[in-house]
């Protein structure tokens, strides 16, 4: 059988992954600080004795995510943050490490912690916890005051310092959406320090830096290059039946 079923065949699969990464960043285009990911792929040529040097696979590269910065929002919520330049917002995973992110829709939960999405924020000495019912505000260097109900602005107290980092190397990013620093030489992922230069805006949001209509447009392709790939499959496949129908009658 010609090795072009195969080829077409690698390049619908890797087409078909390639759609669930535009679909996966056009889901989060209203996602605070979301960072797209992105997808290539790259022709290797098919080994083996039969095998034309016309004839190439196609296989999947993932050189990670698009780290431009998204559209900042004035909210004029005082929880919300946008972080300025290459910082990002130290929170910890499912898993007890630290991870970090670019979302900034900060809550308070019911025990007073401060989240992401569920995750406490990392502090300088742990998860932030703020007194319950107090009103909260978060200055440029990410210190948290707090000041309780009925309260004179006398009684304004600092209750934290939300960790802030400013990485040298490119955050890898991990299936839970969080970014992560790159193993090092013994396999382990080391936290990053604290960086007392990073600053951030509060009151505003840092959006999600997927383009919709890139993201359609993406979508559009890719479809269309699926259905191409369908189509030579087809035709490989009406060949070798014509082939073998012409060698039963020669016999």
């Amino acid at each position: 059988m010609d090795r072009i079923l195969y080829t077409a065949m690698s390049g619908a699969k890797q087409t078909m992954d390639q759609q669930a990464v535009v679909s996966h960043n056009l889901a989060n285009v209203s996602t605070s600080g979301f960072r797209a990911q992105l997808h290539a792929m790259r022709a290797v040529p098919v080994q083996g004795e039969a095998a034309l040097p016309t004839r190439v696979s196609v296989a999947a590269t993932t050189p990670g995510s698009d780290f431009s910065q998204g559209p900042i929002t004035h909210t004029g919520r005082e929880l919300d943050v946008a972080l300025e330049a290459n910082s990002w917002l130290a929170v910890q995973a499912d898993d007890g490490t630290e991870a970090y992110t670019r979302r900034g829709d900060l809550q308070v939960d019911g025990d007073g912690m401060v989240t992401v999405v569920g995750r406490p924020v990392i502090g300088e000495g742990g998860p932030i916890i703020v007194p319950l019912g107090s009103s909260v505000t978060i200055g440029a260097d990410g210190t948290l005051s707090a000041i309780g109900e009925g309260e004179g602005p006398e009684a304004l107290v600092d209750v934290g310092r939300l960790k802030l980092v400013t990485p040298e190397q490119t955050l890898l990013r991990g299936d839970d959406g969080l970014f992560r620093m790159p193993p090092n030489a013994e396999g382990e992922t080391v936290a990053l320090e604290a960086d007392d230069e990073a600053r951030l805006a509060s009151g505003a949001l840092e959006g999600s830096n997927v383009s919709a209509v890139e993201a359609m447009v993406a979508m559009i392709d890719v479809a269309r290059r699926y259905e191409m790939q369908m189509k030579v499959i087809k035709t490989a496949d009406e060949n070798a039946q014509r082939a073998n129908n012409l060698l039963s009658i020669q016999g």
